[in-house]
């Protein structure tokens, strides 16, 4: 909601929803459910251990609007990856993750013969362990085109790796000239226009940039970038912190389940008080409010205090 109110990014990638809870439909899935406001610009994110609940997951989210379904194999969180989903598939046998992506692909396939709509498959990925080899990884996404694989989201780093050191971006570069019938996508430390041209620059075969926490400090980030990266227009964007950070509060409200509120509402600030003169004061008065009320009283309180950090301007 914060990114579509400056313009939006092209596509948005949902969090990633544990493919055995959807299928159960616990309490919280209806959540993960939900796909406004821009239906048409969705892309459904699934993580799971194990071809079977993947493919089931995937005929729930298949129903749904949206530009397609995107199978993570990127995720290094060590509570992720450890049980056997994130970037763990990229580390079992290539035949076990062979299975797991045709068992998808093969619910777009009837999907689409039903319906006569197709939906894309997606993969995002990482370089895979630290002794990953070129062979290895090449060879690992020419197994994704060979199954139906359409776009490749690439964070250029190993599992160690994390957010240490720069990507290495020559990789994207290197999968987007070998498979040129796919879409690739490069994501790491695009952080404004600056890093976003790099970026571009070191990947100029790339389809598209991923960007995920500076989102979160910077909701106006895809207009930013877009505006830089085009001559000026004399066009200007400037933000009112304070309204934005109230709106998001409302927006939690409305589309989580009030169990997550804390953990959301601490999440986000944590990089959007980044933006501010007295940020890590900010960022400690909302990692530790005790009620949402108390939340907003905060976020009204540092803006009376500091009024030159409201309005902020962009370009």
């Amino acid at each position: 909601m914060a990114v579509e109110k400056f313009g939006g990014a092209d596509e948005y990638f949902t969090e990633m929803i544990h493919a055995p809870s959807l299928v159960t439909m616990g309490p919280y899935e209806k959540f993960y459910l939900m796909d406004g406001p821009v239906p048409e610009k969705i892309v459904w994110q699934l993580t799971g251990t194990n071809a079977q609940s993947m493919a089931a997951g995937a005929e729930i989210v298949v129903q749904k609007n949206g530009i397609g379904i995107d199978l993570n194999m990127g995720c290094s969180a060590p509570q992720i990856y450890k049980t056997g989903a994130g970037v763990s598939w990229m580390l079992k046998p290539v035949s076990e993750t062979e299975a797991m992506v045709k068992a998808v692909k093969k619910v777009l396939d009837e999907c689409e013969a039903q319906t006569g709509m197709h939906k894309r498959l997606s993969v995002k990925c990482r370089l895979g362990a630290d002794d990953f080899s070129d062979d290895g990884f090449f060879s690992f996404c020419d197994m994704l085109v060979a199954n139906g694989v359409e776009l490749i989201t690439l964070h250029p780093r190993t599992v160690k790796e994390k957010l240490r050191g720069l990507p290495r971006y020559e990789y994207a570069e290197k999968l987007a000239l070998r498979h040129p019938e796919i879409n690739v996508y490069v994501n790491g430390e695009i952080r404004d226009v600056q890093s976003a041209r790099h970026a571009m620059e070191k990947v100029p075969h790339a389809k598209g940039i991923m960007i995920a926490r500076m989102a979160a400090q910077k909701p106006w980030i895809f207009a930013q970038i877009r505006h830089g990266l085009k001559e000026d227009d004399g066009t200007s964007l400037t933000v009112d912190a304070r309204e934005l950070a109230l709106q998001f509060i409302q927006d939690i409200q409305e589309r989580q389940p009030k169990e997550f509120w804390r953990t959301r509402i601490q999440r986000f600030f944590s990089y959007y008080c980044d933006n501010f003169s007295f940020g890590h004061y900010f960022k400690m008065q909302l990692l530790n409010y005790h009620s949402t009320e108390e939340c907003l009283e905060k976020i009204n309180s540092y803006f009376e205090k500091c009024p030159d950090d409201r309005m902020i301007k962009v370009y």
